[in-house]
């Protein structure tokens, strides 16, 4: 009769502990983060990769998903590579040349999470940034309407009236400290209609 010998018993006890710890720290990783498995898979894992594809209001199911209230973001999920890859995949979506922006939120990426990216066009080179967790506090009484656009609604255009002063909280995303901002001109009326997809609402919502 043939002796059989458990595999586990030929492995060197230090090889089989890291295999235990890689697991457990995939699966701990996997836990602590607040992505869910379907948003995990739609970020990927490769952090060279490009575009994102959008959600638009000509499918119904990605306008019902737009129309979702975003999850906020954990410190967690700012110290993880899936945000990382997030942040460097909605980047490359809202400059893609076919289609460009000046702002991106997660939700128009399918992620329904609490992001925002904004091109500062009051600061110099004016870079985009992103901003965890972000909301508005105060939105000035002094209002202009002003032409706008949106990525998840294609080929459409209109005005729209805005306050032309804001204050925005968010989250820093190195420390997490609450952080808040005075912005005012073209540039807040970008963070207001990225806040907007956060909760559910498109500036087509307010004809």
């Amino acid at each position: 009769m043939e002796r059989k010998v458990s595999f586990l018993k030929i492995l060197p006890l230090t090889f089989v502990l890291a295999l235990i710890a890689i697991t457990v720290s995939q699966s701990c990783r996997r836990q602590c983060v607040s992505f869910s498995e379907v948003e995990i898979e739609r970020i990927g894992s490769d952090s060279t990769a490009g575009i994102m594809p959008l959600f638009t209001t000509l499918d119904t199911a990605e306008l019902s998903f737009l129309r979702l209230q975003a999850a906020p973001l954990t410190m967690t999920d700012l110290q993880s590579d899936e945000y990382n890859i997030l942040r460097n995949r909605m980047l490359c979506t809202v400059l893609d040349t076919a289609n460009t922006g000046v702002g991106i939120a997660a939700p128009q990426v399918g992620i329904s999470k609490q992001l925002v990216a904004v091109q500062r066009f009051d600061k110099s080179g004016e870079p985009f940034e992103f901003y965890p967790n972000a909301s508005i506090s105060y939105y000035s009484p002094d209002k202009k309407y002003g032409w706008e656009g949106c990525l998840s609604v294609p080929d459409m255009r209109d005005t729209v009236l805005r306050s032309t002063m804001i204050v925005v909280n968010y989250n820093d995303e190195l420390t997490f400290e609450p952080k808040c901002d005075t912005v005012s001109g073209f540039t807040a009326v970008i963070f207001q209609h990225e806040t907007d997809h956060l909760k559910g609402i498109l500036y087509t919502d307010y004809k």
